[in-house]
């Protein structure tokens, strides 16, 4: 029984991890909890990564757990993505010296924002070290979500991956009702998309009489039953999915909540839970509905326009930084899409064919999460009277303030944009390659203009940073050691991906085989 679970293992150490976290918020004194919680969060993310790359360079594909994961190239691959942004994330997480000793975390997140409890915690210098189980638990869900092979562990996955982001969107330090209100609209959208899922995983079994995407994918090939059936399950599961990835329609919670919650969650969101909702869709619209491609492919094709002109064109209005970051994640997600969508049927079969899409998608995952979280992590810096300062007003000459870390944020934005010699531009010069190749040129063109848009409100933050005087009312404070090397990592990342693609682009190539 224990080997039928033993591929999965990474997994189920992330998910034992976070359960001994919580053990430790009872039996670690108070003093030292931040400390401990956060050496064994990286300490647990790092050897589930290890176990991982060991079982990708040693093990065969397979299917475990009674067949409801898939346990491949892509599967593994998304692993150690999630692993290694995660622990990323956990180095924001934990760095008081940029908030001057202070947690970006609220002291007591269940006390009303400025009451006297809130006040008693502040002044007991107590810290939410609970954020790093919370943390564990959600890269949980999404190992399983990006390897679920049925739909009920897909839905399961996505509750747990979405509960703990709930939480964690409300637990800002400062701008509490602003977090609060991000993470109630978190959460009732959240709900409503789940809903729809799930309403799309009863009508798909009605038709396919089964929850395993091999058994689905048989039946759209029978067809035995009414295509209407299907047609609403496939949308309605679709739905649930692309609500995670930011896509228009479904982006109303992204801009709020990217500026309500602390700034380590957004950025830990921004490139995770992408990362697991472009996957998830991936697996589910090639494995399950690889069949009923002539479809879905030109339905998210408009999805993918309206998300792509929506994120650049709303991009060009924004005057903070964090909402600026939002719908250049909206953007990224129509760009995302094009990828997607790319689907190349060959005379071997789909999933060869598919392949380009996938290792695209892979390469423009790890360019983006290497620009994004080195970007928000640069954000955390910027501060009047001991807050985030994130409005236009107050980025004004940050490169003649730090030229350094002007410099950097401009790597960061080059690369969002797509400019040569940086990660972003391999990225999408491989989204949009496999796009072409699968005969979608007109939508390849459209994310071109796109990609033209969204460079125009890159360069205007960099001339603000270097253009313009800087604000006498704003400081910038010293980086943690952790934050500096999230910025560096960032850094050299996204420049060696820019100037070597070659090996990640290997990597990409030859994890990209989906099993039934």
């Amino acid at each position: 029984m224990i080997e039928e679970f033993l591929p999965a293992a990474p997994i189920l150490l992330v998910l034992v991890g976070g359960t001994i976290a919580i053990v430790l918020e009872g039996a670690v004194p108070r003093l030292v909890r931040p400390t401990v919680q956060a050496c064994w969060t990286l300490l647990v993310l790092v050897a589930a990564f290890g176990w991982t790359l060991v079982d990708w360079l040693a093990s065969a594909p397979q299917l475990t757990a009674m067949n409801a994961l898939s346990v491949d190239g892509p599967a593994q691959l998304a692993w150690m993505l999630l692993l290694f942004f995660g622990a990323l994330a956990v180095l924001l997480f934990a760095d008081r010296r940029v908030g001057g000793g202070e947690s970006p975390f609220a002291p007591s997140a269940s006390a009303a924002p400025s009451s006297q409890a809130e006040r008693e915690a502040i002044a007991a210098r107590q810290e939410q070290t609970e954020v790093f189980p919370l943390l564990l638990f959600s890269i949980g869900g999404m190992m399983v979500f990006v390897c679920a092979n049925d739909l009920l562990t897909m839905f399961v996955a996505l509750e747990v991956l979405s509960f703990p982001l709930y939480v964690l969107c409300g637990m800002a330090r400062r701008r509490r009702l602003l977090s609060q209100e991000a993470s109630l609209k978190y959460f009732l959208l959240g709900a409503l998309s789940s809903g729809v899922f799930l309403y799309g995983v009863a009508l798909t079994f009605g038709y396919a009489g089964s929850f395993h995407f091999r058994d689905i994918d048989i039946a759209i090939q029978a067809g035995a039953q009414s295509p209407w059936l299907l047609l609403a399950g496939l949308g309605l599961v679709t739905v649930g999915v692309l609500f995670k990835m930011g896509a228009v329609p479904f982006h109303n919670w992204v801009p709020d909540v990217y500026q309500g919650a602390p700034t380590p969650v957004t950025a830990f969101m921004a490139i995770c839970t992408k990362l697991a909702a472009a996957l998830g869709l991936l697996r589910l619209l090639y494995v399950a509905l690889g069949s009923l491609r002539w479809d879905w492919q030109p339905a998210l094709a408009v999805v993918a326009v309206a998300t792509m002109v929506v994120g650049s064109f709303a991009g060009l209005l924004q005057s903070d930084a964090k909402r600026l970051l939002a719908y250049s994640s909206i953007a990224h997600a129509g760009f995302i899409l094009v990828g997607v969508i790319g689907a190349v049927t060959t005379a071997n079969g789909l999933a060869e064919g598919w392949s380009g899409s996938v290792s695209s998608i892979f390469v423009y995952l790890a360019a983006y999460g290497l620009a994004t979280v080195g970007a928000f992590a640069i954000v955390t810096l910027v501060r009047r009277s001991g807050a985030e300062a994130t409005s236009f007003e107050a980025w004004a000459g940050l490169g003649r303030r730090d030229p350094l870390l002007g410099v950097l944020m401009t790597i960061f934005l080059l690369s969002m944009a797509g400019i040569p010699l940086t990660g972003g531009f391999i990225g999408k010069l491989t989204v949009f390659s496999a796009a072409w190749a699968g005969g979608y040129s007109w939508l390849v063109l459209i994310a071109v203009i796109a990609s033209l848009v969204t460079a125009g409100f890159y360069f205007r933050v960099v001339w603000i940073m270097f253009g313009q005087a800087p604000s006498t009312e704003v400081a910038l404070v010293s980086p943690g050691i952790g934050t500096q090397v999230v910025i560096w990592i960032g850094v050299i990342g996204t420049l060696l991906l820019g100037v070597l693609p070659g090996p990640l682009l290997d990597i990409a190539i030859n994890s990209a085989g989906f099993i039934r």
